[in-house]
């Protein structure tokens, strides 16, 4: 049975009347008034519906409540047990959630409703949803300008241990036996007892801690002739090998280990580190979490918002620096994949930026080229694999048509050509023999001249790197550094770099909604500065408004007025015929 309340319904007397005027300014104030006044009527309502029968079954929680309840948690980072506290105690809670009963139905939750919720949402896809919805409504109320906006990505972890290869090798096997046994005991009393007394019980895993660095090489070729044994003895084993602690042993041994079909002695080697892909298993607890080279184990999180690029503090101060993307990714994905997708998620929301400033993963020569089609400068720096000390294609200045104006030292060339989107630049033999520098230039020499052969893509990467030497170039890039802050916001306010759940799928849902929260605060806050003295009263003032039109259609009092007389501490209201 589904219950959802109409949030846009007026009440005729006011549930919050019994609270102190300056308790109830408080949390007209707060983030508690922002969200009941503008974000509880978007949550997506209509949509989890559909994971609950009209007609059969005890009634749901009311679905604005339960669905506020989700993004709550995490903005404030509760465990499930604070959740429910707050939800069964928190005025600032309950106004933010518009709940004005007094019963369990309406004020309380257990944790295993908390928990069925949060899964419908994840397994519906909803948490990218609550954030679009929001943040459209967020920049609609505070006018936010989009045309400015900055990227990067953070990297966050979920609740799992980090191992290394003999952790991943060992705790597989543990996995697997533990499951076996627990599931089909019979399969499990025909495994060797010596693979039985090594890893199955968790005080024999404490052996494989101690090892010394110099026996780390024997230890794993063990580890990995055990795990090939296990794979081989179950692979005729149809309900085994649907098991999926034994899918981990099987993609473990071909992510971690070579494997011989010739029928040596030794069918399995370990493989070199460097040859071990960064998307192979780290944790059988989490499967889908993956590695990168630059910050370790688990995930990225990539974080789009817009900027005012003033220094004025007025303006500053008037303006809502606001998340406007969020994606989840593997930790193994490179941030040069992130931009594309994330204009196209703003251009679909009509939050598009006019120019996006990020650092040099970002700004490849396709996603510039990219971005320009959609109507977006990507203000980057081009990355460049010039030794230092060199002269390089950037040093070269060019016309307009792709061919070189001159050299650093002012020499203009004596040959232009351009073939297959492939130029061809030719100085004099005599000018650049005599040159001081020609050893540490990019000209080869030939029969006839000194040449740069160069492609289009190598010109256009010279130019901008040129171009980040001017004074424009340096103002406008100086702004990117602010998405630090509001990642590390993201991580002070809400604890996004250590999360309390494993998998993709919720590690997802965690970060977005984390990220609603960051704007609900950020919100809250401007809307705080901009506020004047005195709207709360007449917040009062409009519902009393309300309730005198509901007496006056109610009572035929065509002739009455309305007389508000509002002080420092009381409202006087005089209805005068």
């Amino acid at each position: 049975m589904i219950r959802i309340k109409d949030h846009k319904q007026g009440e005729l007397f006011d549930p919050w009347g019994h609270l102190s005027p300056k308790r109830r300014a408080l949390l007209e104030k707060s983030w508690a008034g922002l969200f009941r006044k503008y974000l509880l009527c978007e949550l997506p309502v209509a949509e989890i519906a559909s994971s609950f029968s009209e007609g059969f079954g005890r009634p749901t929680k009311e679905l604005h409540a339960a669905l506020g309840v989700m993004v709550l948690q995490q903005s404030f980072d509760l465990t499930d047990e604070e959740t429910v506290e707050q939800f069964a105690f928190n005025t600032q809670w309950h106004y933010a959630l518009n709940i004005t009963e007094e019963s369990d139905s309406a004020k309380y939750m257990s944790r295993k409703t908390l928990w069925n919720i949060r899964n419908t949402v994840i397994k519906n896809q909803l948490d990218t949803m609550l954030f679009d919805r929001t943040t459209d409504t967020l920049a609609a109320i505070f006018t936010v300008n989009t045309d400015t906006q900055r990227i990067d990505s953070v990297h966050i972890t979920s609740n799992m241990r980090r191992l290394g290869r003999i952790g991943i090798f060992s705790k597989t096997i543990h996995t697997f036996l533990v499951n076996l046994k627990r599931n089909y005991s019979e399969q499990f009393e025909k495994v060797d007892n010596s693979i039985v007394d090594t890893y199955y019980s968790k005080k024999a895993l404490e052996c494989f801690s101690m090892v010394k660095p110099s026996e780390s090489a024997h230890t794993l070729q063990s580890l990995s002739a055990d795990l090939f044994d296990l794979v081989h003895h179950f692979k005729g084993c149809p309900e085994v090998a649907t098991m999926h602690s034994y899918k981990l042993l099987v993609r473990v041994l071909h992510e971690q280990c070579n494997v011989s079909a010739t029928g040596d002695s030794t069918p399995v080697a370990v493989k070199k580190s460097k040859d071990v892909q960064s998307d192979s298993l780290q944790n059988p607890a989490d499967p889908d979490a993956t590695y990168s080279s630059h910050k370790g184990q688990g995930y990225q999180v990539q974080i789009m918002e817009a900027y005012t690029e003033t220094e004025d503090k007025a303006i500053k101060a008037e303006t809502l620096n606001l998340i406007t993307h969020v994606a989840v990714e593997k930790a193994c994905q490179s941030d040069v994949h992130a931009l594309i997708p994330a204009i196209e998620s703003t251009q679909s929301r009509g939050l598009s930026p006019t120019r996006i400033t990020a650092d040099s993963l970002y700004g490849s020569d396709d996603n510039v080229a990219t971005a320009k089609e959609m109507g977006v400068t990507v203000i980057s720096p081009a990355r460049s694999n010039a030794e230092k000390g060199t002269i390089h294609l950037s040093d070269f200045t060019f016309l307009g048509n792709g061919h070189m104006r001159q050299c650093p030292k002012g020499n203009e060339p004596v040959l232009k050509k351009k073939n297959n989107k492939s130029f061809t630049q030719g100085f004099s033999l005599t000018t650049c023999s005599q040159c001081t520098v020609k050893d540490q230039c990019i000209v080869r020499r030939g029969k006839r001249h000194y040449y740069v052969r160069y492609k289009e893509k190598a010109m256009r990467l010279a130019r901008r790197k040129a171009g980040e030497h001017t004074a424009e170039f340096k103002d406008q890039y100086r702004w990117r550094a602010g998405v630090e802050a509001t990642i590390s916001e993201y991580d002070r306010r809400t604890g996004v770099k250590h999360l309390r759940v494993r998998g993709f799928e919720a590690v997802r849902f965690c970060a977005i909604l984390k990220a609603i929260g960051i704007n609900l605060l950020r919100a809250t806050a401007l809307r705080k500065r901009m506020t004047p003295r005195g709207t709360a009263n007449q917040d009062t003032i409009s519902r009393v408004h309300h309730v005198y039109s509901v007496f006056k259609e109610r009572f035929g009092l065509s002739g009455a007025t309305l007389r508000i007389n509002v002080s420092c501490r009381s409202m006087v209201m005089d209805i005068c015929a």
